[in-house]
C-alpha cells in the first residue's frame, strides 16, 4: 500500500537539513530502484524553488510499503530524524484515485 510520510520541521532546521540530506537521499534512492517511491521532497518556506536562508518548513514522502508499520519503522530511521530536523512525523495510508493508472 502507499503511505504518505508527512513531516514537519523544527524552527531553523536548515543547517541540521544540509548535514543528513546525502544520507536522506541516498535512503530515498533506494526507494526509488525498488520501485516503491512516488514522489518526495520539502515544503519550502517562501515561494521559491531555492528558498536561500529561509530554508525549509517540513517534507513529504509518498512511497510503498508492505503495512503501516514497516513505514513507521522506516520513517523512525530516517537521517533526518536522527540529526533533529523534524519536529514530528505523520504516517497516514494514501488510495490513489486520479489520474487513473
Amino acid at each position: 500500500m502507499w503511505f504518505a510520510i508527512i513531516a514537519q520541521d523544527v524552527p531553523d532546521s536548515l543547517d541540521k537539513r544540509k548535514g543528513a540530506r546525502p544520507a536522506h537521499i541516498e535512503r530515498l534512492k533506494t526507494l526509488l530502484d525498488q520501485g516503491r517511491l512516488f514522489v518526495a521532497g520539502a515544503f519550502p518556506a517562501i515561494e521559491s524553488d531555492d528558498p536561500g536562508p529561509a530554508g525549509f518548513t517540513g517534507s513529504m514522502i509518498l512511497a510503498q510499503f508492505p503495512s503501516q508499520a514497516e513505514a513507521e519503522a522506516w520513517a523512525k530511521e530516517d537521517p533526518y530524524v536522527a540529526a533533529g530536523v523534524y519536529a514530528s512525523v505523520t504516517i497516514k495510508p494514501f488510495r490513489k484515485a486520479l489520474p487513473a493508472a
